[in-house]
């Protein structure tokens, strides 16, 4: 069992991108903190790897359970589990839109109930959500994923509410892009193509490659979250990179009909 002065930090996704560095910052800041992949991955950087599939009920009471019996409580626990669902909306299959929404959505909504039952008798504990500058605006050719960070934001802004009075502290991390290769998870390519999104289907698929590629350091959001576990007060929302700083200040300043009007023109429709 740890020192009980030593938070516990409990990151799911944690064995690529912005979960890795993530995991990897707050365990170099003194932290206990087990990350989470869903094939076992070895011990590194001071971060305990377990096993865990947050699409299955059983696989995150285990992973809940081992962890509280580990380390003798969860403080913090970080929603990074995520993955990309490219492709227009007509063209995407309903299959792929339900897996998807049981990974970027429910796979966090459950690990948060399954920590809650352990902070809410504790009155103490906080659970951070990894948005997207996609929860805050539409983006053609991405519009499933930005359907369930839409949602995610709407049930962290609600859990933030119903948890404030236990003492549990809720905050939602809205990145714009970052180079890490969750691309090479991304689902794109549409199994039956309509000839009328052909052109706005390239381009919106090319922006998204070269808006990573071309992306920010992601040390920038893992320091991001270490300095919001810290905070004696943190809050609910914390944007971090250009983008995510700029166009929701312009999505509010400028008239809606100009804005869209940007936003077709950006993505050539």
């Amino acid at each position: 069992m740890n020192d009980q002065n030593t938070k516990t930090v409990l990151v799911t996704g944690a064995s690529s991108g912005l979960g890795r560095c993530i995991a990897a910052t707050l365990a170099a800041a003194g932290y206990t903190v087990y990350g989470t992949s869903r094939r076992q991955q070895q011990d590194a950087d001071g971060v305990r790897m377990r096993v865990l599939d947050i699409t299955q009920p059983a696989s995150i009471d285990q992973c809940v359970a081992a962890v509280i019996a580990e380390a003798g409580k969860i403080d913090v626990l970080i929603n990074n589990a995520g993955e990309v669902l490219g492709g227009m909306l007509e063209e995407t299959e309903m299959d792929a839109v339900e897996a998807h929404f049981q990974t970027n959505f429910f796979g966090a909504a459950r690990m948060t109930h399954a920590v809650l039952g352990h902070m809410r008798p504790r009155r103490q504990g906080q659970i951070i959500f990894m948005s997207s500058l996609a929860g805050l605006i539409a983006v053609p050719g991405e519009g499933f994923y930005v359907a369930a960070k839409h949602a995610l934001e709407g049930y962290a802004f609600t859990l933030a509410l119903e948890v404030h009075r236990f003492n549990i502290a809720v905050s939602l991390v809205e990145p714009s892009f970052f180079k890490t290769d969750i691309l090479a998870i991304a689902k794109h390519a549409p199994a039956h193509p309509i000839n009328d999104y052909d052109g706005v289907r390239e381009r919106a698929h090319h922006l998204l490659v070269e808006g990573v590629e071309q992306g920010e350091n992601p040390q920038k959001v893992a320091d991001k979250v270490r300095m919001i576990v810290q905070a004696t007060r943190p809050k609910l929302r914390y944007r971090v990179g250009g983008d995510a700083q700029i166009v929701p200040i312009l999505a509010k300043l400028l008239p809606e009909r100009l804005f869209l009007s940007v936003l077709r023109r950006h993505f050539g429709m």
